[in-house]
């Protein structure tokens, strides 16, 4: 099963259901005229890329009730069973995907080995590239998702789900970058050796020794740190090493939903000095206190229906967190194809066009919507480079160990 996404959410793979050929759409559709606000919505996205920050389609691809892990049978220039397939891709407007190489960090998963789910899953998202070039592209800088957006097509970093896929080992980290890791999220839901997760006890404080190395490796290397799953504490000690930015590939505004997976405002208002950018999501437990509330309350003592979560309460976490943390901190991580249930009116990679429309129809400028679609990742991710090639001067790849620097026998 896909993962347990929230106290709210629990894993549920869709049956695939038969295909239907689609005609193969254009890369860039032309804007509706009608509507003010999406006409300026499909501008931003025509003009420049949307990134987002976290698509589960190489799990769901593995996980696939029929033809499990078959990249060949998944088709995306057909009607896939998931949320992703050229169609709406292109209705979407996507102009670049951090595709999520996402491997469970649960015990069952080590007994098979996390390393090499890990190198299964590289396996499956290379191979989705590969085999559409016409449309697909395999990127590993910021300037290549800006180029591969001039050429017409969708350009697709890596980003690691869980720390625990190095197993302790910043040779397997280094080893990853080298097979395009872009970003790592540092955990998932259970608590590493060296680090705390949000939906886990916390154990360390945040960060043990081990594992601020870590962070301080990936600086060198220029893989972003991602945030997302991991507990304040966390946040707050990679906060305190890194010397690049930080994402938090799919998260919301924790002010708005209570829930751990979502950023508190003390972490927020610490992102301008850092530059990093708060990629908002759209799991509905993520979004809505209402829903948050009704969850936690014992069946038998609900009153009335499930709370429905909209497009505009998604809208609000990008606001509370352009707010606090400023418009050049906030960016957009879906979570498709990792999620189960939707948001009213974004249920697949279609929607992009109709959340940015909704922030046009509350005053946000062309200019603040090109920074929310794709320009502060981009621009987090360029800074993360920079910072590499400094660093590789004069730090030599990292030789400790976590039984040395954590005292462990």
């Amino acid at each position: 099963m896909r993962r347990s996404i929230s106290l709210l959410v629990a894993p549920l793979f869709l049956a695939s259901c038969a295909q239907a050929q689609v005609a193969p759409a254009p890369a860039r559709p032309s804007a509706p005229a009608s509507d003010a606000n999406m006409a300026l919505a499909i501008r931003v996205l025509t003009s420049s890329p949307l990134v987002d920050g976290h698509n589960d389609l190489p799990w769901r691809i593995r996980e696939d009730s029929v033809r499990p892990r078959d990249v060949e049978a998944y088709d995306l220039r057909r009607t896939t069973p998931g949320m992703t397939d050229f169609a709406r891709l292109a209705a979407g407007r996507v102009g670049g995907q951090f595709w999520s190489v996402y491997i469970p960090g649960e015990s069952e998963t080590a007994r098979e080995g996390y390393a090499k789910v890990q190198l299964e899953q590289i396996d499956i998202a290379l191979r989705v590239m590969a085999k559409y070039p016409e449309r697909l592209e395999h990127v590993t800088t910021a300037q290549g998702f800006r180029d591969a957006f001039a050429r017409g097509h969708i350009g697709g970093a890596l980003g690691l789900e869980g720390g625990h896929a190095i197993e302790n080992s910043l040779g397997a980290l280094r080893a990853f970058y080298d097979m395009g890791g872009r970003y790592m999220t540092l955990t998932h839901n259970v608590t590493l050796d060296w680090a705390d997760a949000a939906q886990d006890s916390a154990r360390h404080g945040g960060l043990t020794t081990f594992g601020k190395e870590v962070v301080r490796e990936m600086n060198r290397l220029g893989m972003l740190l991602d945030l997302s799953h991991v507990s304040p504490g966390t946040m707050s000690d990679a906060l305190d090493v890194t010397e690049a930015p930080v994402i938090f590939s799919h998260s919301n505004a924790r002010a708005l939903a209570d829930v751990p997976r979502n950023v508190p405002d003390s972490i927020l208002r610490r992102l301008p000095a850092n530059g990093g950018v708060v990629m908002v999501t759209f799991v509905p437990g993520f979004t809505s206190q209402a829903l948050v509330d009704w969850s936690r309350t014992p069946a038998a003592q609900r009153s009335g229906s499930r709370p429905r979560v909209t497009l505009a309460q998604v809208a609000d976490h990008i606001e509370h967190i352009r707010r606090t943390a400023g418009v050049d901190h906030v960016g957009i991580g879906g979570d498709f194809d990792g999620i189960t249930e939707t948001v009213d009116g974004l249920e697949d990679v279609s929607k992009y066009p109709m959340l940015i429309a909704e922030l046009a129809r509350r005053g946000w400028s062309e200019e603040d919507l090109k920074k929310l679609a794709g320009g502060n990742v981009l621009r987090a991710m360029a800074r993360a480079e920079q910072v590499a090639a400094r660093l590789r001067t004069s730090r030599p790849p990292s030789t400790a160990t976590i039984e040395a620097l954590d005292k462990r026998p």
